[in-house]
Formats: structure tokens, C-alpha cells, sequence
């Protein structure tokens, strides 16, 4: 019996993880919001921040036409390695100054991870205008 209620919370679990890794770009959308005065996501025009067309499988810090404006800790993090999958994206979402400590974000980080997971979703869908 103890063994049935153990495989079926991992199984709930499993599934309940699944369906928040999917996000729906729709409320991402909606969520995105938030960013909009610092980043755009639908075109390639960066504002206080860099732009988000086609950030997901990005390296860190390696936008183009935002080069010379990245901080040192964002450059260094893209040079280390870091790429933007949606692993480090709902870190980072999450926490920004955690994740990459001395970046100039000044935005504290989404504390819901439904929104992380659906910003991810929008990014990934590569809005257009």
C-alpha cells in the first residue's frame, strides 16, 4: 500500500512538473508585461535592456546590438558558458542576481514559477510583431 501511494505522488509529481515545464505562451504574453519597459521580445529593438527575439538558446551577454552595454558579469557568465535554455532562463527569472551575480537588472525576479514557466513559453515562441 505505502509503495502505491509513493509511486502514484511521483507520478502526480511527474506530471505536475511536465505540465509547468510547458507554460502557455498566451499568458506569458500577459506576464511579459512586466518586462515590456526594458525589453522587447517581438522585434530585434533593444531599450534599457537588451532585446528577447530569440533569447532562448542565446549565450549570455552575446546580443549583437546590445554588446557594449552588457555588465562585466553578464559578459563573463556568456564567456563562462552560460546559455539561456529554459533551465537557466527560469533561474534566472526567478532570482537574476542570484543567478548572475553583479548583473544590471534591476528588476528582483518573477516569485511565481506558473509565470516563469509561461514567460519561457512566449520567448520560446518567437514573437513577432
Amino acid at each position: 500500500m505505502l509503495r502505491t501511494i509513493a509511486s502514484a505522488s511521483i507520478l502526480l509529481l511527474a506530471s505536475s512538473i511536465a505540465a509547468h515545464a510547458g507554460g502557455d505562451p498566451v499568458a506569458g504574453k500577459h506576464v511579459f508585461n512586466r518586462c515590456i519597459a526594458c525589453h522587447e521580445a517581438a522585434s530585434d529593438r533593444d531599450k534599457v535592456g537588451p532585446h528577447l527575439m530569440g533569447v532562448v538558446g542565446r549565450t549570455a551577454g552575446t546580443a549583437e546590438s546590445f554588446l557594449g552595454h552588457y555588465s562585466d558579469a553578464m559578459k563573463n557568465a556568456g564567456a563562462a558558458g552560460l546559455v539561456w535554455d529554459e533551465a537557466n532562463l527560469a533561474e534566472y527569472l526567478k532570482a537574476p542576481r542570484l543567478k548572475v551575480p553583479g548583473n544590471r537588472m534591476a528588476f528582483g525576479g518573477l516569485t511565481n514559477d506558473d509565470d516563469i514557466a509561461n514567460v519561457i513559453a512566449y520567448l520560446k515562441a518567437d514573437p513577432k510583431p
